[in-house]
């Protein structure tokens, strides 16, 4: 096979190539230097953004931030101690036969309420009426024969007064008279004997309460050394709570005892609702070693029978009164590196972060020792892009937002007025309307703000409040 031989270009040709080819480079280099330069600049626009959307370094520091505001106020608050406790009847009996017999009658229905004093059974009553008659009988006989001992006693007192008779007989029979008497008075004592096991025939409700369910049915053979009984009675009015509190609120408690009775509510299974009030009735007279806590026994009415022996209940304990305290709402108190602190309001709408001490809090309102003042005005919502020396706008709470339980239905911009030309690709894109309308709506719902946004979000996205 024969090869050519390479000609060689000649310098005119070989410069123009080469000319050609680094004008080709530049113009790529320059086009990648564009593009690069292009796509630098929509970052950096885009991350300006953000951080003025955000309220960080580039923020705009003349656009006040909007918040909420409140007042302090001063009033008496109590001091309550949160427990756990236990319900328990403030007494039970297990109602029993004193006497053997058969079960003729059942007086009472499970579950009713019973009164004190109120027949619940009868059990047969034949025996133990025949032994009460037999006791009666028996001391008639012996009374009869102590009214004839007695005339005999008297006419042998009469002879041995004139010396027709002998003393001693008369001594003898005074002896027999008094064991006469004295067997009289065993008869009346087998009576009432026999009058007490008659009356325990009838068994009688010891207290008032609410009767359980039945042990023995009628019919069936009842001795008083059963041990299940008839039914359980147990008081549900009044009704007693049995809760613990830590060792260490021992000398509080005491202290609040000591200067008059003690209120304790007791709270429904929401956790909230107070289903019933009652007082403190008992101390424990030793802490439980096991678990360090102290035991303690309240008395409540139970007016509607809300509280059952067993349940498990939310019980708290007024010990004291704050009077004239400084409270102000739970979201105003913010907790930092330092402690806690409140941002409160000057006359120009600056915002200054205070340290505040903070004596009881619960989910609604806080109790401040020391920090603020009535006149105060301190910041409750808003505090996402709220720092210190920071100007806020002051809204209101008249609007509060409303979730949305359901996607809102879209709705067509008044400029597309109708138009049935748009392609399917054009259904899911948002509209000019639509989007002015999901923008209001965001600055209207944002967390933490009630009402209209003061000052339109950066584009770059909606600033967002916190709690």
């Amino acid at each position: 096979m024969l090869f050519k031989p390479e000609v060689k270009d000649d310098p005119k040709t070989a410069r123009k190539r080469v000319v050609r080819g680094i004008g080709r480079r530049m113009v790529s280099l320059s086009i990648t230097l564009l593009i690069l330069g292009g796509l630098g600049y929509l970052g950096w626009n885009a991350f300006q953004q953000k951080q003025t959307g955000r309220g960080g370094p580039g923020a705009r520091p003349d656009l006040p931030v909007p918040v909420l505001a409140a007042m302090p106020r001063t009033q008496d608050v109590p001091v309550y101690l949160d427990a756990v406790g236990s319900v328990r009847a403030l007494n039970t009996v297990t109602v029993r036969a004193q006497v053997d017999g058969k079960l003729i009658k059942v007086n009472f229905v499970e579950g009713q309420d019973v009164k004190q004093g109120d027949v619940l059974a009868e059990i047969d009553p034949v025996i133990y009426q025949a032994q009460y008659d037999q006791a009666v009988a028996k001391k008639a006989q012996d009374e009869a024969l102590l009214a004839n001992q007695k005339l005999d006693l008297a006419r042998y007192q009469q002879l041995a007064a004139s010396n027709a008779g002998s003393k001693q007989q008369a001594d003898t029979q005074r002896a027999v008279v008094a064991q006469q008497e004295a067997l009289v008075q065993a008869d009346q004592a087998a009576i009432d004997n026999a009058k007490a096991m008659l009356g325990y025939t009838k068994v009688i409700a010891p207290l008032s309460g609410r009767a359980g369910l039945r042990q023995v049915d009628q019919g069936n053979i009842i001795r008083a050394s059963d041990v299940t009984g008839l039914v359980i009675i147990t008081q549900l009015q009044p009704i007693a709570v049995q809760f613990s509190l830590p060792q260490q609120q021992i000398v509080r408690v005491n202290a609040a005892a000591a200067g008059g009775v003690l209120a304790v509510d007791v709270f429904g299974n929401d956790g909230v609702t107070v289903i019933d009030t009652g007082t403190l009735k008992g101390i424990d007279n030793q802490v439980d070693p096991t678990t360090g806590t102290l035991k303690l026994k309240a008395e409540f009415p139970n007016a509607k029978f809300q509280l059952w022996p067993g349940q498990f209940v939310n019980v708290r304990l007024k010990v004291e009164t704050l009077e004239k305290a400084i409270v102000v709402p739970s979201s105003a108190v913010q907790r930092g590196p330092l402690g806690t602190f409140s941002y409160v309001i000057g006359p120009d709408n600056v915002a200054t972060a205070k340290p505040v001490v903070v004596t009881q809090q619960n989910e609604n309102d806080a109790v401040i020792a020391s920090g603020l003042s009535i006149s105060d005005r301190v910041v409750t919502t808003g505090f996402a892009n709220l720092s210190d020396g920071a100007k806020v706008l002051i809204g209101t709470d008249d609007r509060a937002p409303t979730a949305d339980l359901a996607p809102r239905k879209r709705s067509r911009s008044p400029d597309a007025k109708g138009d049935s030309k748009a392609g399917p690709g054009k259904e899911g894109q948002a509209t000019d309307g639509e989007r002015r309308g999901k923008r209001e709506r965001g600055e209207g719902d944002q967390k933490g703000q009630t009402g209209p946004a003061p000052v339109e979000p950066a584009r770059g996205g909606a600033a967002k409040s916190q709690p």
